[in-house]
Order: C-alpha cells, then sequence, then structure tokens
C-alpha cells in the first residue's frame, strides 16, 4: 500500500491536510509544483480549496494542466478532492468565463436552497458498487457552495442530499473524484485514502 503520491500545488488548498492524511495511511506524499517535481509518481492528488476559476488559472500558470491530461490518458490513479473534482468538467457557475478541463462532460452549478456554503457533515451514500468499493456510506467533511451536474449518471460513485441530490463522488477510468474532503473526514476519509492507495 505504501508509495509516492504526487500532490499537486497549483498555488493553494489543503496541502498540509493532505500529505499528513496521505502520510497517516503509509503513503509517501511529494509537493510538486511543477511537471518535473512530480515526474515518476505513480499516482497524483489534485486537491482544490478556493474557486473554480482561480484552481484552474494556478495549474494552467504551473503548466499542470497537461500533467494532468497525461495522467488520466495514462491511466495512472488520479484522485481529485473539492474543487478538483469540480475541474474535471467544462465549467461552472462560479466562474462562467473560464473553461474547466473538459474530462467529463457537465457543469458544476451553485446550491439554490439552505445556507451556502455547506459547511460540515454530511452523509456519502455509495452508488453501484461506489467506485470498487472505494467509496463507502458513512458521514465526511465537505466545504461547498457547488456542486457538479455530471452529463453522465454512470460516473458518480456516491450521493448526497443537500436541498437537491447531487454526485459527491466521482469515478471514471483511473480517476476517483470526492467532493468532500478526506483528509478532513476523521477515520471515514483514512479509509477511502488506504482503499484508494490499496486499488
Amino acid at each position: 500500500m505504501s508509495g509516492r503520491v504526487g500532490v499537486i500545488d497549483w498555488g493553494g488548498g489543503n496541502l498540509g491536510s493532505v500529505r499528513r492524511a496521505l502520510r497517516a495511511v503509509g503513503a509517501d506524499p511529494l509537493l510538486g509544483a511543477t511537471p518535473a517535481e512530480l515526474e515518476g509518481c505513480p499516482r497524483l492528488v489534485f486537491p482544490g480549496v478556493g474557486s473554480f476559476g482561480d484552481v484552474l488559472a494556478g495549474l494552467r500558470s504551473r503548466g499542470l494542466e497537461d500533467l494532468l491530461r497525461d495522467a488520466v490518458r495514462q491511466e495512472r490513479p488520479v484522485l481529485c478532492i473539492c474543487v478538483g473534482l469540480q475541474a474535471l468538467f467544462e465549467g461552472s457557475d462560479e466562474s462562467p468565463a473560464v473553461p474547466g478541463l473538459g474530462l467529463l462532460r457537465g457543469r458544476v452549478r451553485r446550491f439554490g436552497s439552505g445556507k451556502v456554503p455547506q459547511i460540515g457533515w454530511n452523509r456519502v451514500e455509495p452508488a453501484h458498487g461506489g467506485a470498487g468499493g472505494i467509496v463507502a456510506d458513512g458521514f465526511s467533511y465537505f466545504v461547498n457552495s457547488y456542486y457538479a451536474d455530471p452529463a453522465e449518471p454512470s460516473i458518480v460513485a456516491g450521493w448526497t442530499d443537500y436541498g437537491v441530490r447531487f454526485a459527491s463522488a466521482l469515478a471514471f477510468g483511473s480517476v476517483v473524484a470526492t467532493q468532500f474532503h478526506p483528509e478532513k473526514s476523521g477515520a471515514v476519509g483514512l479509509d477511502l485514502l488506504r482503499r484508494w492507495l490499496e486499488a
């Protein structure tokens, strides 16, 4: 299970907590802000905290967009967290002029009801096996005002209710993505990271 995991540093994000959580489950996280620094990492984590536009701008300004695209194409395991999940889509209501990565069809939308942002614990219910068992039924920690609305329901690995039933976890190819923060979700989050490393 142990091994080198590249943590993509796009200029922001919850990097310290992500690295601590990865170490807690036996990984060796390497923080990298350029493709060269992350070369040779068999797995990648793309954490996103902040606005959609800032995350995409940081990713692109450091030449990390191509690194991420190449990893997906080469079927290297990639874990995307929070805005990292949202960045996979075509665009977001948060930053309408900024194109997303477009790796998935669909759009990121703002919650239309309830207190925004959603901050705190909410249930994640696995969908059709939850990405091969990586996503388990339980409560995880969220901080989000926006949610992904995928065009392909088959990629949904977990569902959560917050005024609307939304996709809180996704899986396609070698990619697992969570709207919640596994690094802040206690034992449930550590179990998810452990299963991701073992997959």
